[in-house]
C-alpha cells in the first residue's frame, strides 16, 4: 500500500482463489489446475499443428474453430498460470497493472468466443438451409473477415471498461475473491459507488451473451424445421449429426453462464466457493473438451490422426 495523505492506495492485488479452502488441499487443486492447463494446451496445440500441416482443413467451419482454439489458448494462458501459482507457491500476488490487463483479457476473449459461436451456427444454418450456396456464402475469406470482425469487434467495448474502471480510488481491501481479476471482483473494491461503473458492464455482458445467443437459437430452430422436411430418417440422423459437435460446444459455454446470471438475477445465491467453482467450470471445462469433441466426433480429423499416427509407427519401429 502507498500512502496518500489520510487515505492508502492498493498499488497491488492478492488473488484469493476459494476463500474457503483449507491449505492442506492446495497442492491437490494446484494440481488439478495445472492438468488442466496442461490438457487444453495440448488439446488446443494438437489442433493448431494439424490445421497448420493439412490443408484439406482449410475449410471454413475449421477456420471458425480456429479463432475458437486461439482465444481458449489465451484466455487459459492469461488466468490459469497466476491462479496455479497462488496454491502451488503461495504467490497470489498481482500487480495493480497485471490485475487490470488480467481482466481484459478475461472479457474480451469471452466477447469474442461469443462472437465466434455465433459465427459457426451461421456456417451450420447456411451448410444446412442453403446448401446450394454454401460454397459461395462461406468460402474461406468471409469466414476470415467476420472472424476478424469478431476479434475487432469485441475490443473497443472491453477496453472502455477496463479503461473506466482503472481510476476508481482502490484504498480499502486488495483482494480479490476469485482465481483470476474480473470487472466485479476488481470494482467492487473501489472506495465509491459501483452503479455508474457496474450497470453499464452487466448490459453489456448481456448484450454479448445474449446477442449471439439470439442467432444461434434462431439459426438451430431453422435447422430444425429444415430437417424435419427430409423424408428418410437416416437422412434427418446424417444432417443433424453434422450439428452435433457445435451444439455441445455451445451448450457448455452458454448454458452455465445463462444460469449463472438467472440465478443471480432471481435471488438464488450461492457460497463464494460454489460461485467461482461453477465459474471456473464454464470457463476452463469448454477449452478443455472442445478439441476433444471436434477430434473425436469428426470423421475427417479422426482420419488425420489415424494416419499420421500409423505413419509414425512405420517411420519408428
Amino acid at each position: 500500500m502507498m500512502s496518500g495523505g489520510n487515505v492508502t492506495f492498493v498499488k497491488d492485488f492478492f488473488i484469493v482463489g476459494f476463500p474457503g479452502l483449507h491449505p492442506s488441499y492446495y497442492g491437490l487443486v494446484s494440481a488439478a489446475m495445472f492438468v488442466v492447463y496442461l490438457c487444453i494446451s495440448i488439446g488446443n496445440g494438437i489442433f493448431l499443428f494439424l490445421f497448420a500441416t493439412e490443408k484439406s482443413l482449410h475449410k471454413p467451419v475449421y477456420y471458425c474453430f480456429l479463432s475458437l482454439v486461439i482465444s481458449d489458448i489465451l484466455f487459459s494462458t492469461s488466468t490459469l498460470p497466476k491462479a496455479i501459482a497462488r496454491y502451488w507457491f503461495q504467490a497470489g500476488s498481482i500487480s495493480f497493472l497485471g490485475c487490470f490487463v488480467q481482466m481484459f483479457l478475461v472479457h474480451y476473449l469471452g466477447t469474442v468466443n461469443s462472437f465466434i459461436m455465433a459465427l459457426m451456427s451461421i456456417d451450420r444454418y447456411v451448410a444446412v438451409c442453403n446448401p446450394l450456396r454454401y460454397h459461395t456464402i462461406m468460402t474461406n475469406r468471409n469466414v476470415l473477415i467476420l472472424s476478424l470482425v469478431a476479434w475487432v469487434l469485441a475490443y473497443p467495448s472491453n477496453l472502455s471498461m477496463a479503461i473506466r474502471a482503472f481510476p476508481l480510488p482502490y484504498c480499502g481491501a486488495n483482494t480479490i475473491l476469485h482465481c483470476y481479476c474480473d470487472h466485479i471482483s476488481i470494482t467492487r473494491l473501489a472506495c465509491t459507488d459501483r452503479a455508474p461503473y457496474s450497470l453499464p458492464a452487466f448490459a453489456f455482458a448481456m448484450v454479448v451473451l445474449l446477442g449471439p445467443l439470439a442467432i444461434i437459437i434462431f439459426s438451430y430452430c431453422c435447422i430444425v424445421v429444415e430437417v424435419m422436411r427430409i423424408s428418410s430418417t437416416g437422412g434427418r440422423f446424417k444432417t443433424l449429426s453434422t450439428c452435433t459437435s457445435q451444439l455441445i460446444i455451445i451448450s457448455l459455454y452458454f448454458l452455465p453462464r445463462c444460469f449463472n446470471y438467472l440465478a443471480a438475477n432471481i435471488g438464488i445465491t450461492f457460497n463464494t466457493d460454489l460461485q467461482i467453482t461453477i465459474v471456473i467450470m464454464y470457463s476452463m471445462l469448454p477449452p478443455m473438451i472442445n478439441p476433444l469433441i471436434y477430434c473425436l466426433r469428426t470423421q475427417e480429423i479422426k482420419k488425420i490422426l489415424i494416419r499420421k499416427s500409423q505413419s509414425n509407427k512405420v517411420s519408428f519401429p
